[in-house]
């Protein structure tokens, strides 16, 4: 690939093709070379100047199919000021009671979370984000990062029910909430970032932890803000094939336990219903602070459709002008 600011071509070497005009061209060329020795000899008039334009036609048509052939793109980056001094991590409960909807072909938890959390994120796209997942362990999918696609992305392609599946996999209640305490042990958030708060999308319903614990190793030394979304609703049920599964119901003591935890920890828990006291509350722990330009999203156009496109018009050139 080469690079030559915005526009790039992503197979130069392809480009070479256009080398291939030279065969017919030097044919051209000795051709005409014979014919004029020839009316020279026979004291002939020049004819008509056809040949001169089949060759610039020829050329031109050779510059533009091997233009096409490099692949080239124009690449447009969108920068935008970002915090240098903050970072939201989002945490998505991937645990099979996720699967919980309201009737067989409704909505399931984990869909409403991810939708939620999108409109979360562009509510405060001026602050890096990433994006991990928990059951009975947390796993990074993406480091905070300034660029809107990559999260959209990440989220919608990379959260899925059990993807990894838990180490207790059997159990319909396999989430466990204390594992969030990875978030501040193992580097999920930068150096940089004074200003941390992590976003748990989840329905609550997690085995027995110890929420004091948690709250420690989250706020101390870490500065850790955990926000809390409530995905829930007691008329949720999980189906499998239309059908209820019959070991699993729905825990009308999740939202008190992420009220507990939240406290525990000095962060706060809402529910799915009202984001907007959600982002309320991430934009007062996060503060205000510094801001740097960093790309926001990039947008690419391939010109090699135009371009070969192109290659047709000296060859009408030639057939549409009269010879003169």
């Amino acid at each position: 690939m080469t690079d030559l600011g915005p526009l790039t071509f992503l197979s130069p070497a392809a480009g070479l093709v256009a080398l291939v005009v030279l065969v017919p061209l030097a044919a051209l060329v000795a051709a005409t070379r014979r014919a004029r020795h020839v009316r020279s000899v026979l004291q002939l008039a020049e004819p008509a100047s056809i040949l001169r334009r089949v060759a610039i036609a020829v050329v031109a048509v050779g510059v533009l199919v091997g233009l096409a052939a490099a692949q080239p793109v124009w690449a447009q980056t969108r920068t935008q000021r970002m915090r240098s001094d903050a970072e939201v991590n989002f945490v998505f409960d991937t645990s099979r009671s996720m699967l919980a909807s309201v009737g067989p072909s409704g909505p399931d938890r984990l869909d409403r979370a991810k939708a939620e959390a999108l409109r979360l994120h562009d509510r405060l796209s001026d602050v890096p984000a990433g994006v991990a997942s928990i059951t009975d362990r947390t796993l990074p999918h993406l480091f905070p990062t300034p660029s809107r696609q990559a999260f959209r992305a990440t989220v919608e392609q990379a959260i899925a029910i059990e993807q990894p599946p838990p180490m207790a996999y059997f159990r319909i209640k396999s989430s466990t909430l204390a594992p969030l305490s990875a978030v501040a042990t193992r580097g999920f958030f930068s150096p940089a970032a004074r200003h941390r708060v992590l976003v748990v999308m989840t329905d609550g319903e997690s085995r027995p932890f110890d929420a004091t614990a948690l709250g420690i190793v989250l706020r101390r030394g870490h500065g850790i803000r955990p926000v809390f979304v409530h995905v829930w609703d007691e008329k949720e049920l999980v189906y499998a094939n239309g059908t209820p599964e019959p070991d699993y119901r729905p825990d009308p003591t999740s939202a008190a336990l992420l009220a507990q935890t939240a406290a525990a920890a000095g962060g706060s828990a809402f529910d799915e219903s009202d984001l907007s006291g959600a982002v309320a509350a991430i934009r007062s722990d996060l503060g205000s602070g510094p801001t740097r330009a960093e790309p926001a999203s990039r947008s690419e156009l391939a010109l090699g459709p135009y371009v070969l496109l192109a290659s047709a018009l000296p060859l009408l050139f030639l057939l549409l002008r009269p010879a003169r």
